[in-house]
């Protein structure tokens, strides 16, 4: 089953709860609009290289549409169509006046210098420029992308229209970037646990966790959990894992990766192949690297007890059906990882105001927005007895399908 694929059965669940007819399902399913763009520049050596380049706008409904670009060697049309759907829901979750898209090159960013990158960067601005802007299509940093591309796509814009900081989100603090946009996602993975465990009557500290990925958002989900008394037990990246059954000391651990580039190797901990990470015998399971790592095939050897999605789209709809059934419970991606979406969406107002907030501000107002949508998910789900994921995807399909509705679309 494709990415694409798997995220319309979501969709299909929800819309089967809120009764939707053909007509109103076609609608909302559909992307607005699919763009795919050729990426040639020179290289340094003087060779010319190409690229395939896309750009999904999925939605518009709620407001200007919204999503990531990514750079990874295995973009390709259907996980940018499925993850431009995933961002339509998401924004609606967290109930963020945008609506989803989703952009990336497929290219190993490792692979090319400096130059290249920002050559490679800007030749992609250059071929839609005219579909993006603050009021119509806001992109951000996704995986292989950061600050500095974010930085090089605002002034490559800005020889179209004029410098326009809103057009872009995730940029540097001194382009008008927000503070706290870093640690948002992990952040929000926190706050979003913190929702969940408190409606057990339970807290973060009361648990053990192993995270896949230690990138920006499972280093900081690390960092940000330990803070708060969890246990982090085990932690893999590309290169490796390590584990602690005492728990990990996660800003050793985060020092320890800055300097090797790895956590193989951590004084800290055991060496265990990075694979078994989605294994390891503790209550809280964190993927938080790429998508589709809980299978069909593996999901019956998951042991986790709760699985919080940091990733977009890490579990495939078929191990999602046997991890519930096997009683784990599952706070999905359109809700788990929202920090992120939700704190660019607080940069956006900043550029529009022209008025920069503190980060003690960015983070409360992160917390309220989850604990709002925690609540919203919640009643949703007593309301039709039914699973998390299918409670937050039926939450967004009624209010996009309602904001259409009222527009007349």
């Amino acid at each position: 089953m494709t990415a694409t694929e798997a995220t319309n059965k979501y969709f299909h669940r929800a819309a089967d709860l809120l009764k939707l007819d053909e007509h109103q399902r076609h609608f909302l399913i559909t992307p607005y609009r699919e763009i795919k763009v050729e990426c040639s520049f020179i290289k340094d050596d003087g060779t010319l290289a190409t690229y395939v380049g896309f750009r999904i706008q999925h939605d518009n409904s709620r407001g200007p549409m919204k999503g990531g670009i990514r750079f990874h060697p295995q973009v390709d049309l259907d996980e940018v169509v499925a993850l431009a759907s995933l961002m339509t829901w998401k924004t609606a979750v967290v109930d963020l006046p945008y609506g989803g898209a989703k952009g990336g090159i497929a290219v190993d960013p490792k692979a090319l210098t400096p130059g290249e990158l920002q050559r490679l960067t800007r030749t992609f601005v250059q071929k839609i420029h005219d579909v993006i802007g603050p009021n119509t299509d806001v992109p951000a940093p996704d995986m292989g992308t950061n600050a500095q591309v974010m930085a090089w796509i605002l002034d490559e814009y800005a020889k179209f229209h004029g410098y326009t900081t809103g057009v872009v989100t995730g940029k540097p603090i001194e382009l008008g970037g927000s503070l706290g946009r870093d640690s948002a996602t992990g952040r929000g993975l926190l706050y979003a646990a913190e929702c969940l465990f408190a409606d057990g009557g339970r807290k973060v500290s009361d648990f053990t966790y192993a995270i896949q990925g230690f990138g920006n958002v499972g280093s900081w989900a690390a960092k940000l959990i330990h803070e708060a008394g969890g246990k982090v037990v085990a932690v893999s990246d590309v290169t490796g894992a390590t584990r602690n059954p005492a728990g990990l000391d996660v800003p050793a651990l985060a020092e320890y990766q800055a300097q090797s580039k790895s956590v193989s190797g951590f004084p800290g901990g055991t060496p265990f192949p990075a694979e078994e990470l989605l294994f390891q015998s503790v209550d809280v399971l964190v993927p938080a690297a790429l998508g589709g790592v809980l299978t069909e095939a593996n999901a019956g050897r998951v042991r986790a007890k709760y699985v919080l999605e940091g990733a977009n789209h890490p579990t495939d709809f078929e191990a999602d059906a046997i991890l519930t059934a096997m009683g784990v419970v599952m706070l999905p991606d359109i809700y788990a990882n929202a920090g992120g979406v939700t704190v660019s969406y607080f940069e956006w107002v900043q550029n529009v105001q022209a008025y920069r907030w503190d980060e003690e501000h960015v983070n409360r107002e992160l917390k309220k927005t989850m604990a709002k949508a925690f609540a919203d998910i919640k009643a949703v789900k007593v309301q039709h007895g039914c699973d998390w994921r299918t409670a937050a995807f039926t939450l967004a399909v009624a209010r996009v399908g309602k904001a259409a509705m009222m527009r007349g679309l």
